[in-house]
């Protein structure tokens, strides 16, 4: 990892600020989508899948291994690492489990109930509890976006040619997050301007995710640390793209969007690391 100065801090702290309060952008395509604005945001959560996927097995997994090695040799190094990136997948299972599936951002809805959600009139909807469906919602966005935001914190921390893909990719995959918290708030209030800051007020919980693991982890950064660090991140990256982004693209789109996406993912990863390594 590059010596963290405070260019490089608040430079990955800028990131991942921008990446959590894109639940914000969420919020005003609830207000003004309609349904064929769904495959575009298909392609785009299966582009982040992608990305992450790439970047995890290419990069930030073989940093665990690296890092692990420097102290316990190649082998073990490879063995520690792999631990470390199965505790990470179990660490964000873990989370979403303890949300209740009626809140969960990521328990999906379909188009045809978007456009339900969209179209009932005040007789059928229980305001006040539509309501509360959407300030939980908020809070369980805030939980689950703790560990997405150490991830793209420490991401950025590495260099911007790891920080700024997995900041984008992280930023659309937010932009869903956010249209679950505003359209049921909206529809209680019939107030944007609460749906809206609601949604991006949801997103505040990745900066201070990403601060409360730095501050926590600084004092113990060396070989070990970056290992187990790394090798965490790359498992909450994997079980966010195939628990969340995956279903998602294909609830959004069909197949086919999602595939377009993943692939235009990877290559554009693929293509920008190979590009940062031949400029520096």
């Amino acid at each position: 990892m590059q010596a963290i100065t405070p260019e490089v801090f608040f430079s990955a702290l800028l990131l991942t600020v921008l990446a959590g309060l894109s639940t914000g952008i969420g919020a005003v395509i609830a207000f003004f989508s309609k349904d064929n604005n769904y495959k575009i945001l298909s392609v785009g959560m299966g582009f982040s899948a992608g990305v992450m996927i790439y970047i995890s097995f290419a990069e930030i997994l073989i940093k665990s291994q690296s890092g692990f090695a420097k102290i316990y040799g190649e082998l073990t190094g490879e063995v520690f690492a792999l631990i470390t990136f199965f505790v990470g997948i179990g660490i964000a299972a873990f989370i979403d489990w303890m949300i209740p599936d009626d809140v969960n951002p990521h328990e999906l809805k379909s188009n045809k109930e978007l456009g339900e959600l969209k179209e009932n009139d005040d007789s059928t909807i229980n305001k006040q509890t539509l309501k509360r469906t959407g300030v939980f919602t908020a809070i369980a966005i805030g939980i689950h976006n703790f560990p997405e935001g150490f991830a793209t914190f420490v991401s950025a921390l590495d260099g911007l040619a790891l920080g700024i893909p997995i900041a984008i990719a992280i930023a659309i995959h937010n932009i869903p997050e956010g249209m679950a918290v505003s359209l049921p708030i909206y529809h209680a209030t019939g107030d944007k301007k609460k749906a809206f800051y609601y949604a991006f007020g949801s997103g505040i919980a990745e900066p201070i995710g990403a601060l409360i693991g730095f501050f926590i982890l600084l004092p113990l950064m060396g070989d070990l640390t970056l290992g187990l660090t790394f090798g965490l991140v790359a498992g909450i990256m994997i079980y966010i793209s195939f628990d969340e982004l995956l279903p998602a693209a294909r609830i959004y789109g069909n197949s086919h969007t999602t595939i377009i996406g993943i692939v235009l993912g990877m290559g554009v990863m693929a293509f920008s690391l190979l590009f940062f390594k031949i400029i520096n």
